[in-house]
């Protein structure tokens, strides 16, 4: 069967798209995340971190569904909600907002730059809903101190002194921890400046991934919750930076974050690019 596709990348986090419509009518949930393994394949698919299906909502843009390279449904990606704003603005949204239903909840996106298929949004990415810090995780014969958040997924964020080891094998074994049943993201953050950390991210059901836009959130947030940096905050990524503040004015609504008293009180918003790289069809 031929399945339509649009591709985008949002800092070198790539992803495949296909609208609900496009799909045959006879795939069910276990076909679905068949079809996501497929299509992702690097070598021998088309190859992306995640397939999204993108749907019809009330009250927003569209409704997305996103799903691991292996198959495994996700929350949320905060650079593949950009990447999804990319290709609705270009596909004739007129409005410079953007909301998009997510598995997460709604979204709400603002186009900051466009240049042809490469834009630059800035995304609400709401407050960590939880958090805990100072969290004792053992790991083969030795305890580490990692920061627990819920950012719209699960996060576990570790401050290092330096990225010079093999933090993909450590992302690894932590993404699969016995204490993390569903597992979780993982990022790894090094102080550079009071406005600046550099990481590296080993996604659930992805693997390492050049950037990560929940991943650079939670690092964000957890380096600010921990003293070690201010708001703004930029993350330096592999595959470039991304840029975050967290408002300390109190927004309609918000409460305290579970498992922590003080915090800023407002939304954290991530600001980073979105470019629409291919389309075609896929032939599973």
């Amino acid at each position: 069967m031929n399945i339509p596709f649009i591709k985008a990348q949002g800092a070198g986090n790539d992803f495949l798209f296909t609208y609900e419509r496009d799909l045959p009518g006879a795939l069910d949930e276990e076909r679905l995340r068949e079809l996501a393994k497929a299509i992702c394949a690097r070598h021998t698919g088309l190859g992306a971190d995640g397939w999204y299906v993108m749907g019809e909502a009330e009250g927003c843009a569209a409704r997305i569904r996103l799903y691991n390279s292996d198959g495994s449904p996700a929350e949320l990606s905060g650079n593949g909600t950009r990447c999804a704003a990319a290709i609705l603005v270009d596909a004739g949204w007129s409005s410079p907002e953007v909301r998009i239903q997510t598995g997460s909840g709604p979204k709400q996106l603002r186009v900051v730059e466009r240049g042809g298929r490469r834009f630059r949004f800035e995304m609400d990415m709401g407050r960590p809903r939880k958090a805990t810090l100072g969290y004792a995780l053992r790991l083969a014969g030795e305890e580490r101190q990692v920061t627990i958040l819920d950012v719209g997924n699960p996060q576990c964020a570790a401050v290092v002194d330096s990225l010079e080891f093999d933090w993909k094998k450590l992302g690894a074994e932590i993404e699969k921890h016995s204490d993390f049943p569903n597992r979780t993201n993982v990022s790894f953050v090094r102080k550079m400046d009071e406005h600046t950390i550099e990481a590296r991210f080993y996604e659930r059901g992805a693997g390492p991934t050049l950037s990560s836009g929940t991943g650079s959130t939670g690092a964000a947030a957890a380096a600010v919750l921990l003293g070690l940096v201010k708001s703004p905050v930029r993350v330096e990524t592999e595959a470039g930076p991304l840029d975050l503040r967290w408002e300390d004015s109190r927004e309609s609504g918000s409460e305290p974050i579970e498992g922590l008293g003080k915090a800023p009180a407002g939304s954290i918003y991530l600001t980073g690019p979105a470019e629409i790289t291919a389309q075609g069809d896929y032939f599973w």
